[in-house]
């Protein structure tokens, strides 16, 4: 059987397209590579256990949503899911850009602790105002409210665990204003791609369509 069908077959009988489908995959294959070997698994565990709650609810809207706004909402779900196989907090992305290009980003900027998290949370209102495409000022409310409500529920699980085990997960790295910072970045994200588009919607080329 041509593979084509063989998908288009597969994409019928979930009632998904095929862009949702394989970009579904590729996001199972990224998953099943973070578990190879976790030096935290408890910790990984703890964090990916919401984004298996996301992936539910992912589920639930994806005749909802096309197949843009579901690779959006992946690719914040991948970036989480890197970030939690080193819980946040030990991204090696030193390694990686030495690697790359030679360069040590922490170096470079003369960073004294991981910005991982701080990249994942500006991925967090870029991706859901990508997903939501409501007006700017609705996005940015919709952004910082479950911001918020996040940084509550670390802080409730963080108070049932062991300190040192609290601050692995938490990933404040001795930042006292970790949350405030955090919560910042993903309205600056949210902000940065609600005037995005507003230009795109407005741009000449956009209009004469």
């Amino acid at each position: 059987m041509n593979p084509d069908m063989n998908t288009a077959m597969i994409s019928q009988a979930v009632r998904m397209t095929r862009g949702q489908l394989w970009s579904l995959v590729a996001f199972g294959a990224l998953v099943a590579v973070t578990w190879i070997d976790p030096p935290w698994p408890a910790e990984q565990a703890l964090h990916s256990s919401l984004t298996a709650v996301a992936i539910v609810a992912l589920w639930s809207l994806r005749k909802r949503l096309d197949t843009t706004q579901w690779a959006w909402a992946l690719v914040f779900l991948a970036l989480h899911t890197i970030a939690a196989r080193w819980i946040y907090s030990f991204v090696p992305y030193d390694d990686w850009t030495d690697a790359l290009a030679g360069v040590r980003l922490s170096e470079v900027f003369s960073w004294d602790r991981n910005h991982f998290d701080r990249l994942v949370h500006f991925t967090y209102g870029v991706c859901l105002t990508a997903v939501l495409r409501l007006r700017w000022l609705r996005s940015l409310e919709v952004v910082l409210a479950t911001s918020a409500l996040y940084e509550l529920l670390e802080w409730a699980i963080a108070m049932t665990l062991a300190p040192d085990v609290a601050e692995a997960y938490n990933g404040q790295q001795g930042d006292m204003w970790d949350a405030h910072a955090d919560m910042a970045l993903a309205a600056l994200g949210a902000l940065v791609t609600s005037l995005a588009s507003s230009a795109r919607r407005r741009s000449p080329a956009a209009t004469t369509r």
